[in-house]
């Protein structure tokens, strides 16, 4: 991933190339160097983005001749073609330190919002010894969009802005749902959302009404549709927000499914969320949505690229006599963790058996590394409930049995010394084939996918590997599923700036992570340059803070 150089509070040596931040003595000529207040790159195309910019204050390290300053400072602004176009500034030396000089717009105002700015210092400035900078300093820098579901003047009353939430997780009991603190604050930011004269699209990229996040014991009504019926029953005053927001008709609501509600069809939304949009695939319980006016936004919830959560058509065909089946071995270990937390992480008496991999046989030590994984999950989850002992119920999917945890964990025959399970058996031996079913494009290698899918990186990583590397059309990648809120810069392959987002999640406890966050995507004002994306925090009081450095893209 490309390093980004910026100019920040730091002595910085002034060239066309800035190369680092230190006082340069070059040919035995000291040159001046400079401190500045804003964030600062040498890139056109990858411009920090500051919050909020009143002045620009530039310190040198020496006293400046006064003489010199006219002329010497020009600030740009960067209009939609790339092209700079010269704006009015005033530029004063600094009453209470000569060595400073401060750049404020014509009418001594907030610089504008949403825009990029091309600053350039010229080589003609010296100190009162003379000095010199030595070369041209140029500078490029973004100033962010203020967000306020209230409006932003700026944005002159028009829709623009998609907001993308997702890992609501609505539960079917409020005994053991993971979202019960955070309901209501999800329905005041519903309300807020629905009213925002700025909003244009709200998507939601998955994990929205939970069928994975049950108790063992959990019995599955004989309707599937019976159950998220009862799901939305339990968390009407959410549903009926959304649905505000679809009957207003002003905003865009679109759905994205995720590994919690794989099962979710498109009939079972319709019916919840009358007249939403739905961003499905071939494949049941995957989607992926386009949009941006150039297409350049991806909206995933994330579980595709994860071996233990992306649907699963193949392994299980055998037991359940259904094609249809996908539910992957996520499923099963969300049931043994629901129902750890439930019984509050008790002692367990249970043991897990010692296995000898076969390092030279690549489909059995992917089979052992598989039982690590298992094993790794149950040993910080532990449950009151014997491994041997038939405790998870089905009913769902093509499953009518109910199975030990035995039976989902991988077991090695005592004589053979073969390791495999009765779910699941040998999926390791179909994640290429699964893969393909899936729409996995840049295929991941089966041992990465089996050891790695618990790290939020390397599902973060999949944006680089399956969109920006492969379509540079694509600029802006959101995900969910981690629930790891999170904006991070990244490259494509023709080397250009692209911009990767996790929505977060909105459940009581993130476990460390922030919670109830959201993503807000503000394409380029009229005849501005940049699109910005940043990650935000909703309270329980109403009020939005920004949760990380935002970050600007030119398209």
């Amino acid at each position: 991933m490309k390093t980004t150089k910026y100019f920040s509070l730091a002595c910085l040596k002034i060239a066309n190339s800035i190369l680092g931040a230190y006082t340069a003595i070059q040919d035995g000529a000291k040159e001046l160097t400079i401190e500045s207040n804003v964030l600062m790159s040498d890139e056109l195309n990858n411009p920090p983005v500051n919050d909020q910019i009143q002045t620009i204050l530039l310190k040198f390290s020496d006293e400046l001749d006064p003489a010199t300053i006219i002329d010497s400072v020009k600030l740009y602004r960067i209009d939609s073609a790339g092209d700079p176009v010269e704006e009015a500034c005033v530029v004063k030396i600094d009453l209470n330190d000569p060595k400073s000089i401060r750049i404020n717009n014509q009418d001594i105002t907030r610089f504008s919002q949403g825009e990029e700015y091309k600053l350039i210092v010229r080589s003609s400035l010296t100190s009162k010894d003379k000095v010199s900078l030595g070369a041209d300093y140029v500078g490029y820098f973004a100033t962010n969009i203020d967000f306020d579901l209230s409006g932003n003047p700026e944005l002159n009353e028009e829709r623009s802005q998609i907001i993308i939430a997702s890992d609501f997780h609505l539960g079917v009991d409020s005994s053991f749902a993971e979202l019960e603190k955070n309901k209501q604050a999800l329905v005041d930011f519903l309300i807020q959302v629905k009213n925002s004269p700025n909003v244009k699209e709200l998507v939601i990229a998955g994990d929205l009404l939970d069928e994975w996040f049950l108790p063992m014991d959990y019995q599955m009504p004989e309707e599937k549709a019976d159950f998220f019926d009862q799901v939305a029953a339990n968390n009407q005053a959410i549903i009926d927000g959304f649905n505000a927001i679809i009957k207003a008709g002003e905003i865009k609501l679109t759905y994205v499914p995720g590994n919690h509600d794989l099962l979710l069809t498109e009939a079972d939304v319709a019916r919840i969320f009358p007249g939403i949009s739905q961003a499905r695939e071939a494949l049941q319980g995957l989607g992926t949505y386009v949009t941006g006016s150039n297409s350049e936004i991806v909206i995933e919830h994330g579980h595709k690229y994860n071996f233990f959560c992306t649907p699963d058509p193949i392994s299980n065909r055998a037991i359940t006599n259904d094609e249809t089946t996908i539910l992957p071995p996520g499923y099963f270990f969300t049931r043994i963790a629901t129902t750890c937390v439930i019984e509050g992480h008790p002692q367990s008496d249970n043991v897990f058996p010692e296995m000898i991999p076969n390092k030279e046989d690549p489909s059995q030590f992917n089979a052992y590394l598989y039982y690590q994984t298992w094993k790794a999950i149950l040993s910080v989850l532990p449950v009151k409930e014997s491994f041997e002992d038939k405790v998870l119920k089905t009913n769902i999917d093509g499953f009518t049995e109910n199975y030990a945890i035995n039976d989902c964990i991988p077991q090695q025959d005592k004589e053979t010394g073969a390791i495999s399970g009765v779910l699941f058996h040998n999926i390791q031996d179909t994640w290429e084939e699964r893969q393909t079913i899936n729409g996995i494009k840049a295929k991941i290698p089966v041992r990465d996918a089996i050891t790695k899918a618990a790290a939020p990186a390397f599902t973060d990583i999949q944006a680089k590997t399956q969109f920006f590397d492969l379509d540079m059309s694509k600029r802006i990648v959101v995900f969910g599923h981690t629930h790891v809120a999170d904006v991070i810069p990244m490259t494509n392959r023709d080397n250009q700036k692209t911009i990767y987002a996790n929505s977060g999640t909105w459940i009581d406890n993130a476990q460390g992570y922030p919670t109830r966050t959201f993503v807000v995507i503000t394409p380029p004002k009229n005849g501005s340059a940049i699109e910005t994306v940043n990650l935000y925090q909703y309270s329980p009081d109403q009020t939005i803070t920004q949760w990380t450095e935002a970050q600007a893209i030119r398209i």
